[in-house]
């Protein structure tokens, strides 16, 4: 019993320590809430799409795009 509770509390502090959990933690919230702008942009009448300099096309085409794929700066 020991040993096995010695080396999961191991394997915990590794990955904590390498930030990895974090990182999924962030890319989630990312997803999230690139998901949430994608779909009140999908919204978006004609007026208010051509306020901000965008085609219905665009706004359907980054709309479409998986919840996933992030700008990259954002992963800074």
């Amino acid at each position: 019993m020991f040993a096995s509770l010695h080396t999961s509390t191991l394997a915990v502090a590794h990955v904590q320590s390498r930030g990895t959990l974090a990182d999924v933690v962030k890319r989630a919230r990312l997803a999230i809430t690139a998901r949430r702008q994608r779909a009140q942009l999908a919204r978006l009448d004609a007026t208010l799409l051509a306020d901000i300099g965008v085609t219905a096309a665009q706004a359907a085409s980054e709309a479409a795009r998986p919840a996933w794929d992030v700008p990259s700066n954002w992963l800074r």
